[in-house]
């Protein structure tokens, strides 16, 4: 009993072992992938430097652009707890997203501090009780925007329009302050697809610093 015991426990620990070097190694090829569209979509303008993992689902990199688009840029992202089975379970279990998070200052740090929240609330079970019914009118809202600020100020407008066209709609949270980062943007790490989204995201953020210095001028 104690030989097989042993015999079994070695086999679980190899095949933990293979589990965490596998995955650990599929997180390290998806995230090498994601840091190579951000440069690829940058043209030629930025390259990425000093790329780090923290861990096994958490790699962290500087962007240098030769242009002043952005100062001390930096992407983050976070990849699913894969390598341990767990928190992998739990991740999915609270529906939790692989993010990319881009940092930057501006030439000229913003007046506000905003912070925007994206949700979405789709639903499609009560087409039924929908059907059954005469009384109901249907109606597709465009985007409402819920808002803690008390005065509509000037740097708002051109930020909030931004994020509001088709361009921003995969924005997951923006977020503008004085201090060092003046720009947080966060995307769905699916939305980044391949260079061309890379690209699309980038030309958002660009327009989202417009915005903001544009209104301080």
């Amino acid at each position: 009993m104690g030989r097989l015991f042993l015999i079994d426990a070695a086999a679980a620990v190899a095949m933990v072992g293979l589990w965490f070097l596998c995955l650990a190694s599929y997180n390290r090829r998806r995230g090498a992938k994601a840091l190579h569209w951000v440069e690829a979509a940058c043209s030629h303008r930025g390259q990425l430097s000093d790329a780090r993992w923290v861990g096994t689902s958490r790699v962290q990199a500087h962007l240098r652009f030769a242009t002043h688009w952005f100062e001390n840029a930096r992407v983050t992202i976070r990849l699913l707890p894969r390598p341990m089975p767990i928190q992998w379970v739990l991740s999915i279990w609270h529906k939790q997203k692989e993010t990319l998070t881009f940092e930057a200052d501006l030439d000229c740090a913003p007046g506000i501090r905003l912070e925007v929240l994206r949700h979405r609330w789709l639903t499609h079970n009560d087409n039924k009780v929908i059907r059954k019914s005469r009384n109901w009118t249907i109606v597709r809202p465009g985007p409402v925007v819920l808002t803690t600020c008390t005065q509509w100020k000037q740097e708002l407008p051109p930020v909030i329009n931004t994020l509001m066209t088709s361009r921003g709609h995969n924005l997951l949270s923006v977020r503008f302050r004085p201090e060092s980062p003046h720009l947080a943007a966060t995307i769905d790490l699916e939305a980044l697809s391949d260079e061309q989204a890379a690209a699309g995201f980038l030309g958002v953020l660009r327009d989202l610093a417009a915005g903001a210095s544009t209104s301080r001028q």
